[in-house]
This record gives C-alpha cells, structure tokens and sequence, in this order.
C-alpha cells in the first residue's frame, strides 16, 4: 500500500510539473503555416474524392488506390515508415453482406402479423461468420434505452432473462430527454448504438434492434438506411464473432409506434423509459427472419508515416484520420459512388497537408510526429480500435492524439468546437492558439450527439492518451452563426453518408480549413518541443487510465 501510494504521489507531481515546465518554443513555425494551404488541400482531395477511388471502401480497389497514393505522398516526402520497414499496418477483417429476409413480427396469440421491409422499415444484420442464421418466434422485449451504468444508478436489464429474445431499446441515453439525469444533453457512451448492441450481447440477447428517431440519433434514416444497405466490416473474431447476438438492427419509429399499437402498449413507453424506476416490458410479440450472408476474409491496412523527433525521438504526436468511406452502394439520383470528399477526404488530406508542414519547418520537432490514416471508421471506429490493441509506439511514450475528420469548406469561423469540452489539458492548448488567431474555442453545438464518441480519438482516450478532435466552428465570420449553423444541417441531411458527398472545388471555400488545420499544427507543434506530458482533467473518466500507465514512465 505504501508503495502503491508514494507512485500515485509521484504522478501527482509528475502532472503538476507538466503546468509549469515547458521546455522549447511554443512559438509557431511561419515556413511551416504557409505550407498548410488551399492548393495543398485541393491536389489531394480530388485525387482522394475521385470516381477513380471508388469511395475508398476496404477490401476493394478503392482501398489498393488509397493506400498506395498515401505510401507514395509520405515517400516523397521523406517520412518514415511507421510500421519497422513498412507503411501498413495489416488488419485482419471479416466483410459480411448481409440480406435478411421480411422482418415478420406477430403476437404471440397468433392474432396480428406484420410484416416489415429490409431498408425501407428496417435494417438489419449478423455479425456471425456463417451463411445463413435464422431466428424464430423470438419475444421481444422492450429494455428501455438498453443500459447498464452504475454510476448512474441505472440498469435497464435488471431482473430480466432476454436469452432467446430480442430486445427493442432507444437511441441516445436518458439525458437526452431529461437533463438531470446522466451526463444531461452531452451523450455519454452509453448512447451511442455501439453500445447498445454490445449490451444486448453481453446481456444474452438473440437479437436486438433500435428505434431510430432524427434527434436523438443525430442524422436521418436516410443515413442508417445507407449504411446498412451496404456490405459490413468487421475484425476478426477467434469465436466467428458468436458472442454476439445473432441479429442486430434498426427500425423506423413509425414502424416502432405501430409495434407498441400491435403490442396493445401505448407508445409513450418510449417516453417513460428516461424516466428514474423504469422496467422493461414483455411486449407479447415475436419476431422471424432468416439472414443470408455473403463472407469474405481479408486484410485491410492502416497506413502510418513518421518524422523522427531530434531530441526525444522516442516520444510521439499522433496526427490521425481515416482514410476509407463506404464505397459503392445504393444509387441515388443516378450516382452510386460514396466519394466521401468532407468525410473523410478532408482530413486524410489533412495528414498529408501537416506533413509536409512539418517537414518543411525551419526548427524540426523535437519529438516524432506519427501520421496515421486509418481504416474502417466508417464501419466502427476499427482501424483505431485495432491501433489501440496494438500500438506501432508504446502508449506510455504517446504524448497526445489530435484527430482529423470531416472538414467543412464553409470559410473562416469566429469559433472552433472543442468536441467532448472539458476532457484534456489539450484543451488548454487549443485555447491559446485559437486566442492567438482571433477566435474562440466552443462547447460541442449538438452535445447529445455524442461526437466524442464517434470518431477514432474515442479509441486513443480508451487506452489512456488525450485525444483532441475539433469540429468546424458555427459561427461564419462573413455571414453569421446562423448561417455558419445552417451550412451543417443542409450537409447532414443531403450529403453525409450519401453519394453526394462530392468534391466541389468551385463551391468549395478553403479558408477555414487552412485556419482550423494550422490551429491543430500549432497545437502539435508546441507539444512536439516540449518535455512535459499533457493530462486529463479532473471528471473525465479517461484519468485513471492515463495516470496508470504513466506511473510506469517515472
């Protein structure tokens, strides 16, 4: 114990240290920031954001094309490999179509059928590696928001048997809908339907579907509806990935209202289930389908490139975005190609932008700088979650991760989104440089989306490393917030996750992405001329992980 305590003493002034001792310059590199600019933007989105690539799905051509192109962008400039003698970092991944059949729900008396349709009201897949699965008069349970979180006090699950069944469950946590509760309209991960499905598994489930609804989800059906009408990636499992449910999906909330009707409930259950003492309720309903998978194995690749520091090579800047989108896959208005020029174009671009960046800078880093595009975020965060379980740089050694990912080309903003606000002392760093810009640094403007949870940094924080992400700021300098505001919903609702998601460079204003992305040099740059490790902040549920493997550095 007093060991124990004496190392917990150490990493208290270990990290008191890390607020008042700076070593090397914070000022930023002027050779370097004109490096970062509109011409240097455009020339890797339209390659990237081509028809040529296919929407840079993995395990396609596209995939060949991208990572190739960004081998060759890191070769040219003299990046090292970030692998020992190579640019990959090898994922074994499992790709599954599936194709279910109706989704055939009736009451268990027998007395009312209904019978629902793939994509237009319902999505839904099977993780399993095999050809077929089948499920058969399942019961179906209503659990509520589907969560398990002792801290708040709050299990949807308790006193419930859902083996052989399957569950309905909300999207979003209980703060959604009242801001005492949880985290209030900041989703915690609890939210995200990620979770929601590894609940269900561990609960036992054989299946379980979410009731999508605009708002709580953040995005339209049109999103889930396209993303789940293609083929899924998954990593590789040893158990084929069998302890999962068997089926995991969505459903309309009209589709989900008629359910309840069917079900002789009243669908203000959706509302009473964010509600203190709520308890799951049997439905007396059941549910059919039988899903088809077509099955290949393969190896998909993130790609890292590294500038070795000149006095502390051993320590790391972690610059990341990924690399893929979704492919091809449903036309819309005649075009099938999911381009993905802001998601993610725009931040893949952005690594080779803060590259050359950072080789061109007249005092070189003094820490190494890793450039890492990953694959499969589209699919669930999966090239990071992979980089988490296995890292090319010891965590330990890892001082930051700054994470790149849809840029909006909107113009120059008065503001920049902190996502997750609060979390890290990069935070801290952040501040200071939007100051010396002119700007603001914001809260998330849609917290209860849960974007800190969304894109790959969630899975540096997960393994202990701060992670920053930014988002564009709302409030454009030439035509206001409300504008700024309306340029992001017009995008959400007609081109994320949709074909037209193309490269518009007549269209396409750069200013503020050159200002965003010399706002996150600026950030690295002065941590890579530092010796002192930034921590998390005092609440957020990342600071024991970091604390513990830092006791290991001292």
């Amino acid at each position: 114990m007093y060991r124990k305590l004496l190392g917990l003493l150490a990493v208290a002034a270990y990290f008191s240290s890390c607020q008042s001792s700076q070593s090397g310059s914070d000022v930023t590199d002027s050779v370097a920031l004109k490096a970062i600019n509109d011409t240097a933007f455009s020339k890797h989105i339209a390659v990237l954001a081509s028809d040529d690539f296919e929407g840079r799905k993995p395990f396609t051509d596209g995939e060949t094309k991208t990572i190739n192109y960004l081998e060759a962008e890191f070769k040219k400039l003299g990046l090292k490999p970030g692998n020992g003698e190579s640019y990959f970092q090898d994922l074994p991944m499992v790709d599954i179509k599936s194709t279910p059949s109706d989704l055939v729900i009736k009451t268990n008396a027998g007395l009312g059928v209904k019978s629902l349709k793939f994509l237009d009201d319902f999505v839904g897949a099977s993780r399993h590696v095999t050809e077929q699965v089948k499920i058969e008069n399942s019961e179906m349970v209503f659990a509520g928001y589907g969560i398990v979180a002792p801290e708040y006090k709050w299990n949807d699950y308790e006193g419930l048997d859902v083996k052989g069944k399957t569950v309905v469950v909300m999207v979003n946590d209980p703060g959604f809908t009242d801001s005492t509760l949880f985290k209030g309209k900041t989703m915690t991960y609890y939210g995200r339907w990620t979770y929601k499905f590894e609940e269900a598994a561990r609960q036992g489930a054989t299946g379980v579907i979410i009731i999508h609804e605009d708002k709580a989800a953040s995005y339209p059906w049109a999103v889930v509806r396209s993303g789940w009408s293609k083929s899924k990636l998954y990593l590789e499992a040893a158990d084929g990935n069998k302890s999962r449910a068997l089926m995991e999906g969505w459903i309309t909330q009209d589709v989900a209202k008629a359910m309840f009707r069917m079900a002789g409930k009243s669908a203000d259950l959706m509302f009473q289930a964010g509600k203190k003492g709520f308890k799951a309720v049997d439905l007396g309903l059941n549910i059919s389908t039988t899903i088809n998978n077509t099955i290949k194995k393969s190896i998909s690749h993130n790609v890292a490139a590294v500038l070795p520091g000149t006095k502390r090579a051993d320590e790391y800047i972690i610059y990341s975005g990924h690399w893929d989108h979704l492919g091809k896959g449903e036309a819309v208005n005649g075009d099938s190609i999911y381009n993905g020029a802001v998601d993610n174009a725009t931040g893949t671009a952005a690594l080779l932008v803060l590259a050359e960046a950072f080789k061109k800078a007249k005092q070189q880093p003094e820490r190494s700088i890793m450039f890492l595009a990953v694959t499969a975020e589209e699919q669930g965060l999966l090239g990071s979650e992979y980089y988490g379980a296995h890292p090319l740089v010891p965590v330990k050694k890892t001082v930051a991760n700054i994470n790149i990912d849809a840029m909006q080309a909107n113009g120059k903003t008065k503001d920049i989104i902190a996502v997750g606000f609060g979390q890290s002392e990069l935070e801290d760093y952040l501040v200071e440089a939007a100051e010396k810009q002119g700007r603001v640094v914001v809260k998330d403007s849609n917290p209860s989306a849960g974007y800190y949870f969304r894109s790959d940094h969630f899975n540096f924080a997960k393994v202990g490393i701060p992670a920053l992400y930014t988002e564009t700021g709302d409030e454009n300098v030439a035509k206001g917030l409300v504008w700024g505001k309306a340029q992001k919903e017009d995008y959400t609702a007609n081109r994320y996750h949709a074909p037209a998601d193309n490269f518009e460079p007549a269209k396409w204003d750069f200013s503020g992405m050159v200002e965003d992305l010399r706002l996150l040099f600026s950030v690295g740059y002065r941590l890579s001329n530092e010796t002192t490790f930034p921590g998390w902040k005092e609440g957020s549920e990342f600071k024991a992980i970091r604390e513990k493997s830092m006791i290991k550095v001292l």
